[in-house]
This record gives C-alpha cells, structure tokens and sequence, in this order.
C-alpha cells in the first residue's frame, strides 16, 4: 500500500471546530512539499453545519475535506469519530495523521491508532521531515526532563500534537478546495446519551490572550489569593512553573511548560519564575513578556521584553492598587 500525504483530524464534538485543528492544518501545509500528495481533514459534523466547516477547513489550508455528517446527537460521540477517522485514513491512505492533544483527541487517537495497528506519538511538540525523508515527531520524555525524537516504523505515521506549540495560520476564503460527503453507517449502539456532565472547569491555556503565571516565589498556598485577584483584575488566567503543580498548590492543567501547556498569548506576566528550559519552552513566543525576580541574573530575564527585580507580592499589590484606580477614574 502506498501512503502519501497528510490527514488531519478536525476536532468537532460541540458544533465548533476546536482552533488546534486550524494550527495542525497550517503546519501540515508547512510539511506538505516534503511529504507530497494531498493535505485532508476529516470531520465529523451535522448536516447544517457541513458547508461552513469545509469552507472554513480549506480557508486554513485542507486540500479536501471528507465530511462525516450525523445527527447532532452523534456529535459528542466517540466511538462515531473513531469510526470516521479510521474510515478517513481508509480513504486518503495518509503517510501522515494529526490530532489534536486536547482532552477529546487524546480519547480518539488511541482507539483509532489500536484499530488500524499502527504505533501513535502523544503530546507532541513538534513534526519535521529529516533528511532521510522520514517523519519525526518531538515530544518530552521523562517528566518532560529530555525531548525525544521519535521515528514511527508502521504507517501510517499517526501522532496528537498539544494546542498552541503551533501558530494560527490565517484564513484564506479565496483558496479552492473540496468537500466529499463520506457514508459512515451507524448502529443502534452507537447512540450514547450523555447521562452527566462533570462540573469542573477546564482551563484552556492555549488560548488565553493574557496569563499571569506564579513559580517558587510564592511562599505559601494560601498566598495565591493575591494573584488569582491580579489575574481577575487583569482579565487573565492564573498560570504556574512546574513545581506548584509538584508541591500540590496548583492543578496541572494550569501548568506551563515541556510537561504541561505551551502557549501563544498576548501578554504573559511571569511572577517569581526563575525561567527553567522545560517552562522556557512552553512561553517564550508570548508576544509581550514581561517578568518579575528578585534574582537579577534569572535566566528568564533574556527572554523578557521587560523585566522587573523586585518582590512579586509588593509589585502584586501595586499592580491591583493601580488597576483599582484605573477603574474609578473611569
């Protein structure tokens, strides 16, 4: 068999295309001319919906999108997207498979990767072509301590890829493409209801445009109050390094870095951080950085476009004391 080209998957389980897919779609365009044949998505969507979907899917760079349209009460369904990718990868014979490392593409991957019998790379920072040829998927290894290189042996090359290692390319309407209605028969015990729905919110990092991000200069748990009231005033998520997340202090999910989540936002306040390579990696294309040490040979200060030496809690205070102003000058 031969495997040429690049699937990927399109996140759609809540009637919206999850904006990873849209980064997966610009750096399989990147990746394209050295893997040849064609760029697809596959998605799984509802009939009122389709035609927006694949508009938008070729605007961000798919050659050809295979719709897999269903009732929307197959939507939040996976064993229905499972079904749908492995028939997409039927289909397109893709020497390549992108999905998203997001909660929900971390559920499909596997079960499609155990289905087709091929290997699958999980949380993968980055996907290059070496010299050889070959597909090279990057992603932490030991609690994000080294970063492997990894050469998949069967094909097709299948690997999920987190949110925001990639940037958003833009859209371009104009560019031609074409949507392929695809059959995907559905029996009576594919329609699963959704009986409960958990109540903890989930943090999405990757997509915040400011975070306020805390490290081992907080003294103690309880001291987070303070920045989680600068992350409020800011209209920001609360962010932290890695070892809040190891002492207990803070949810992993708000991790940054090798280990957690990478991020793109517009302004990224780094408190108490020293900088560490792992949390360097995970913030420094942050389009405005700036942090705050009390060390001023911190090796974050390189990465800043502004860098303060001072103590996080008292800069902390005159922050929400300058913000409490702004407001009632308003």
């Amino acid at each position: 068999m031969s495997w040429r080209g690049i699937l990927v998957y399109a996140e759609n389980y809540s009637g919206s295309i999850h904006r990873a897919s849209f980064e997966l779609l610009g750096k399989a365009r990147g990746l394209l001319p050295k893997i040849g044949g064609v760029l697809h998505a596959a998605i799984v969507t509802s009939e009122e919906n389709a035609e927006k979907h694949s508009k938008e899917l070729i605007a961000f760079g798919a050659d050809e999108v295979l719709e897999y349209i269903v009732k929307e009460r197959f939507l939040p369904n996976p064993v229905v997207h499972r079904n749908a990718l492995i028939d997409a990868i039927s289909y397109a014979k893709p020497k390549l498979v992108l999905v998203p490392a997001t909660p929900w593409g971390r559920s499909i991957a596997p079960r499609v990767a155990a289905a087709i019998r091929t290997g699958i790379t999980a949380d993968c920072l980055d996907v290059y072509v070496d010299d050889a040829g070959d597909i090279v998927q990057v992603r932490p290894a030991f609690t994000g301590n080294i970063i492997a290189h990894i050469k998949t042996l069967t094909s097709p090359v299948m690997a999920t890829v987190r949110p925001g290692v990639f940037p958003l390319p833009q859209p371009d309407y104009s560019r031609k493409g074409e949507a392929i209605a695809k059959n995907l028969s559905l029996s009576e015990d594919d329609d699963v209801r959704v009986v409960g729905v958990s109540k903890r919110k989930t943090v999405k990092l990757s997509e915040a445009t400011i975070i306020v991000s805390i490290g081992k200069g907080v003294r103690s748990k309880e001291d987070i109050k303070l920045f989680e009231e600068l992350a409020k005033a800011l209209n920001a998520q609360l962010a932290c390094s890695r070892p809040l997340v190891d002492m207990g202090w803070m949810e992993r999910d708000r991790q940054v870095g090798f280990s957690g989540n990478i991020v793109r936002p517009r302004l990224y306040i780094a408190l108490g951080i020293s900088g560490a390579p792992q949390h360097i990696a995970g913030m420094k294309d942050s389009q405005y950085i700036i942090a705050v040490n009390t060390d001023p040979s911190a090796p974050i200060a390189k990465y800043c476009d502004l860098f303060v030496v001072g103590d996080i809690y008292d800069i902390a205070k005159k922050l929400l004391q300058a913000l409490e102003g702004f407001k009632e000058v308003k």
